[in-house]
């Protein structure tokens, strides 16, 4: 038989953990209420209402897309006193680089700009860096892979061996030319020359205008291959040996950035913010400390953009 006491007790208990759930519940809305508020066009995010440096991410491919480029315009008029350019980025498509370069142009007229690489700054990616005013390199950084490419996957010679055949029609022999279902005619192949020579000319140009080289230390540097960070500082291709730390030490110094600024992370929303459920777990994994299980969420379920046309890209071999 309960005593009276015992169930005075139980209510006790029972009323603690209603009271903790409901200031759960009550933090819980205010987090999210104060992330709609952050999203609302022209009202910037608490971290971001003070002076700070901004540390901006490139990774991936580069595709120039429209989230990227409405961000660093959202950057041209912050209360970021510089720019810190993390870039981890094998490349990307050709016009999503120059789209990103010029972007970045833009921004440094306003702000000062500086690059970082940590693994690889190469092919679209140093198109990116280029867009700083200081590059900054690890001894081991891979940078450069100056040049263009364009690739056709070759599927007739399969697709004969099975008994298929595609029958195309079009207005003129070039239309759709190379596309692999037939063999790439001497005036397709002259026609995706003459579009990678123009990328590669602009390329160069881009390298030689924005490092100061001379038409000998351009030839160098320009026929493709990537080169570490300590073969790069001395052929111009960065400026110092350093990471964030050493680029925040050039802000203060170069650029009279006020010292000891803390530094926020600006990067693009998840894709998965615009889906309600998804939206909702990520906000309550990282509410709850969970942070890494929130970021494999959301790499899980952010699209992956296709890289068409003629590319400005480095693949490695493997391994390394």
């Amino acid at each position: 038989m309960t005593s009276s006491s015992d169930y005075l007790l139980d209510r006790r208990r029972m009323r603690r953990k209603l009271g903790y759930w409901r200031l759960a519940a009550i933090g819980a809305g205010l987090v999210a209420a104060l992330i709609a508020f952050s999203k609302v066009p022209g009202v910037e995010s608490f971290d971001k209402a003070t002076p700070h440096l901004a540390r901006f991410i490139v990774e991936g491919m580069i595709t120039g897309d429209r989230d990227t480029l409405d961000l660093i315009k959202e950057l041209e008029g912050s209360k970021a006193a510089g720019v810190l350019l993390a870039i981890d980025s094998p490349g990307g498509t050709t016009t999503g680089a120059e789209a990103l370069y010029l972007a970045l142009r833009k921004l440094a007229e306003k702000k000062p700009v500086v690059a970082v690489v940590s693994n690889t700054a190469a092919s679209g990616a140093y198109i990116a860096a280029l867009g700083a005013d200081q590059i900054f390199v690890r001894g081991g950084s891979l940078v450069g892979s100056i040049g263009v490419l364009a690739e056709v996957q070759s599927l007739y010679k399969g697709l004969d061996m099975i008994g298929v055949k595609v029958d195309e029609f079009k207005s003129s022999p070039l239309k759709n030319a190379p596309n692999g279902f037939e063999p790439t005619s001497d005036a397709a192949r002259a026609a995706v020359m003459a579009l990678i020579d123009d990328n590669y000319v602009w390329f160069r140009g881009l390298v030689k205008e924005r490092r100061g080289l001379t038409d000998e230390e351009l030839a160098k540097v320009a026929d493709g291959r990537v080169f570490t960070g300590r073969q790069a500082v001395p052929l111009k291709l960065a400026d110092a040996f350093g990471g964030e730390s050493e680029a925040v030490e050039w802000l203060e110094k170069t650029k009279g950035v006020a010292k000891k600024l803390p530094i926020r992370d600006w990067k693009k929303k998840p894709k998965l913010d615009q889906f309600g459920i998804f939206g909702f777990a990520s906000t309550a994994l990282r509410a709850l400390g969970l942070a890494p299980f929130a970021a494999a969420l959301e790499s899980a379920t952010e699209p992956r953009a296709s890289l068409d046309g003629v590319l400005a890209i480095w693949q490695g071999p493997k391994g390394y």
